[in-house]
């Protein structure tokens, strides 16, 4: 099973037919990619449905164009996680690869230019995270790979105006748990 968001909205990659009624299910195999972002948004919650669990992902990546990013969830000593604040909403840096670049090299280097931190060190992988968003009027889906980091960085913050990043903050996760503007993603990813 994987799960895919469209802003708020989710949808589920699943080898497992769905009995309950209120659960809408469509083929994964017959389902365009614009029909699919449409019936997220109308029913919130939706899942595709393919038979072999071993195709779920790729099959749905041959619907989309595919943009792979890095990111970190990166603590303090005081257990704190770095937050961004972009277009209203609160989130994690991230971004995408450059030419040439491993995924590490790319989580490193986009937390450091979203948010001014240099002093970084990657702690372990965590997990990989999809959402579907627009550009150029077609849809893509962003895979973002995120590894647990930590820093002792005291410094400044730079936030990345170029890129709509208005704050950098250290935040517990209690404290954001509290705030409504979060992308689900972010919540499921810090399981709060």
């Amino acid at each position: 099973m994987y799960k895919v968001f469209v802003n708020q909205n989710l949808i589920v990659l699943t080898s497992q037919i769905q009995l309950d009624s209120k659960i809408k299910t469509y083929s994964l195999k017959e389902t365009s990619i614009n029909k699919i972002v449409l019936k997220a948004k109308k029913h919130k919650n939706i899942y595709l449905y393919h038979h072999k669990t071993n195709k779920l992902l790729s099959l749905f990546k041959k619907k989309i164009k595919v943009i792979k990013a890095g990111g970190g969830i990166v603590k303090n000593s005081l257990n704190q996680i770095l937050f961004i604040y972009r277009r209203k909403t609160w989130d994690l840096p991230k971004g995408k690869v450059d030419k040439g670049e491993s995924i590490d090299q790319t989580a490193l280097r986009e937390v450091c230019e979203e948010t001014g931190v240099n002093e970084l060190e990657i702690v372990n992988f965590n997990t990989i995270t999809y959402h579907i968003f627009k550009n150029d009027e077609k849809y893509c889906l962003k895979e973002t790979a995120w590894y647990n980091m930590k820093s002792n960085f005291v410094g400044k913050f730079k936030p990345e105006e170029k890129e709509g990043i208005t704050k950098v903050v250290w935040k517990t996760k209690s404290e954001i748990k509290k705030k409504k503007n979060i992308y689900s993603n972010i919540r499921l990813l810090l399981d709060i």
